[in-house]
Order: structure tokens, then sequence, then C-alpha cells
């Protein structure tokens, strides 16, 4: 097979201004408001950067070392057609421009799209897992893995919920967000009333003293919407009470030896497992 031809664009000034879009990819503050002006998320590691352009997204650039290159030939040929140069740099040079080492190699800059309404997302689908206000994105990245490899349809975030496409969450959820329908929820207060009316069976993941095991509380239900809330205080008194059912996960070990849940990620891949498979 013939080798493909990249163009190419070295670059050795970390300061060069044609980086701006992998500036000080730490500073999450600023990663936001620059991502959302700019209309743009990151890609960090080849998978996850093959998988952005195989969703379809548009790339804006691309930024790498050049033992990378050959590595997505297949992608940054194409790329480049459509006017998405690759900058390739030393890595001092990444690491300078970014704030970090590295270690995957591949950083890619795409266009974001816009969201999708709740009802695109929601049809068709049995089985989605409902967001609130979770603020880390590493759990929010873990979470949509969890959701789309184990076979649920969609996810809604709420609206303080941490943004799905920034860069950690991203890598954590290894690309999951490009392959799993998903959108924000345009009303906190509606939300889980709306998924009812909708069809859907809201079922809350809490400890609340009414919860019945989760397996008992996705038997035989049709359409089913899993809710689950924050990393510290779980869900708002709101939804909790919003909901069709409250549902635990039990524990083997309960209170007296302090384990009395699962932290969000590991609930949700528990879960998922467990809805899919009612």
């Amino acid at each position: 097979m013939p080798e493909v031809a990249v163009p190419t664009v070295g670059v050795t000034d970390p300061d060069d201004p044609r980086l701006a879009d992998y500036r000080d990819l730490r500073d999450v503050t600023l990663r936001r408001s620059l991502e959302v002006e700019h209309g743009l998320f990151l890609a960090e590691g080849e998978k996850v950067v093959r998988r952005a352009w195989e969703a379809g997204f548009r790339p804006r650039s691309f930024l790498m070392s050049a033992r990378w290159v050959d590595g997505l030939a297949d992608v940054l040929a194409p790329a480049a057609a459509l006017g998405a140069p690759c900058f390739v740099v030393p890595e001092e040079v990444v690491e300078a421009v970014t704030g970090f080492q590295v270690h995957r190699g591949a950083l890619a800059s795409y266009e974001r799209r816009a969201l999708p309404p709740v009802a695109e997302v929601l049809a068709g689908a049995r089985s989605v897992v409902v967001l609130e206000d979770l603020v880390d994105h590493t759990n929010v990245g873990a979470v949509l893995r969890s959701a789309a490899a184990l076979g649920l349809d969609a996810a809604l975030l709420a609206p303080r919920c941490a943004d799905p496409l920034y860069r950690r969450a991203v890598k954590v959820g290894m690309g999951a967000v490009f392959a799993l329908p998903w959108t924000r929820v345009p009303d906190w207060r509606t939300a889980l009333p709306d998924l009812s009316t909708a069809g859907f069976t809201t079922v809350a993941l809490t400890l609340a003293e009414d919860s019945v095991p989760l397996d008992e509380a996705v038997a035989g239900r049709e359409k089913v919407a899993l809710v689950l809330g924050s990393e510290g205080h779980g869900l708002s008194a709101a939804w909790e009470r919003a909901a069709d059912v409250r549902a635990t996960i039990p524990m083997a070990r309960g209170p007296e030896v302090g384990v009395d849940s699962l932290n969000v990620a590991a609930a949700a891949a528990v879960a998922c497992w467990v809805t899919a498979r009612r």
C-alpha cells in the first residue's frame, strides 16, 4: 500500500499564535472560556483524535511531534484538504504550549456542533443516563464511556454538569462522547417530569429510605432513565422527589464498615450494566 503524503507545518516557537487552540490546557477556567468563545474542543491521543474524525467532526488543526505523523496519516492528509494544518513541533515545545507532558503524543482541535434537542436524542431510545451537576470532567467521561460500552442509548446532562467535550472528559471516555447521543436538558426544574411524560421510568440512584434494589427498580420497565447526582451530595432533593422510583445498589458490607455506596463513576457502570440487561 503506498504511503499517504501528509503536508505538515513545522513550528519551533511556543508563542506562535497559530498554536492558540492548544495553549494552557491545565487552566480549566481559561479553557472553558476559550473553547466556548471559539466553538472548539480538543482530542488527545491517537485513538481519540481518530474517533473524532471518524464521527464526522470537522478539524481545525493538529499538533504533534514528528513521530506521531505516520500513524495518523490517513486522517491528517484528508484533513489538510479541508484546510486543517498539522503543526509538527519538538516535544519540548508541545509541553511549553500545553503546560504538561503530552504522553499520548497527538492533539487535535475540532469544531463543536450545536447540541440537538432532547426529543431528537431520545428518539428510539429505551435506556438513558441522566446526570445532575457532576462537576468532575473525569467522572463525566467515565460515565459516558460506561453508558456507551454497556448498551445504553443516550445521555442527558443538567445545565450545570461538567462539559463532556472538555479534554479530560474526552480522554477518560476514550471518545465515547462521539458515539453516544447526548445533549443538555433546557430546564433543570422540569427535566424528570418531562422524561416521565415521554414514557420513561425515571430511576434515581440514592440512599433514600424508600429506595429499592436497582434490579427490582428496573425489572420489566420498557423505557428507563437512570438518574445520578453530583459527586459530593448526590441528587438534589428536588430531583430525588421528582423521580418515579428511588433505587440503590445493595452493598455486601454496609454502613457498619463505612461502605454504603460507590462513587458516581463506579455506580454508573453497575447501573448501566443492570439496566441494559433488565
